[in-house]
């Protein structure tokens, strides 16, 4: 009688979300393949078969933290106010922030030395991309900001991971009243120069 299969898409799909709950209570220091094996009740030449490598499980973790603020931005309702719309998408995007810490620094930094995204890696965040220079182009449309919508996109990304790191730190203050003006500061500054 055959074997059956042990490498399954139900088994990859539960060390994917070890992957992700470890790397969330542990760190980038506890992010272990090893450890996820056990988490994952397998062991870890069933996890290099399934991703390849270490490099290969970090990958998945990359590629799944932008399906996951996809998903989160895919909840975004269109008003008839474009500079409110992204400020919301601005919002959701400093939520998953807050709630995924150790993830959005997988997607947007190089915490990992065995993973350094390629062009293709890098193209995963398109979609997300795609989606933040849509709300930056109906603003422009509208005429409530002026300027290049790729290149504003990038600069808003850039200021939002700016100040997760900052809040994370706890460098934006000590009260959620503070730490808020801040981020409605920067945000705010930085939109009305764009006006």
């Amino acid at each position: 009688m055959p074997r059956s299969k042990q490498r399954t898409p139900a088994l990859r799909d539960r060390v994917l979300n070890v992957a992700l709950s470890t790397l969330a209570e542990d760190g980038v220091s506890g992010f272990t393949t090893r450890r996820i094996a056990a988490g994952a009740h397998t062991s870890v030449p069933a996890v290099y078969e399934l991703f390849g490598d270490k490099a290969g499980l970090v990958r998945e973790v990359f590629f799944e933290g932008f399906r996951q603020l996809r998903r989160e931005f895919e909840r975004v309702q269109p008003t008839d106010d474009p500079r409110a719309d992204l400020l919301h998408v601005i919002d959701v995007f400093h939520a998953f922030g807050r709630a995924n810490p150790t993830l959005v620094t997988v997607m947007f930094s190089r915490p990992f030395a065995d993973f350094d995204p390629g062009r293709e890696d890098v193209a995963a965040g398109g979609a997300v991309r795609e989606f933040i220079v849509g709300h930056v182009r109906r603003c422009l449309d509208a005429g409530v900001l002026h300027g290049d919508p790729t290149d504003i996109a990038h600069v808003l990304v850039a200021l939002v991971q700016g100040l997760l790191t900052q809040e994370s730190a706890g460098w934006l203050g000590t009260s959620k009243a503070s730490v808020s003006r801040r981020w409605n500061v920067g945000i705010n500054a930085l939109l009305d120069g764009l006006t």
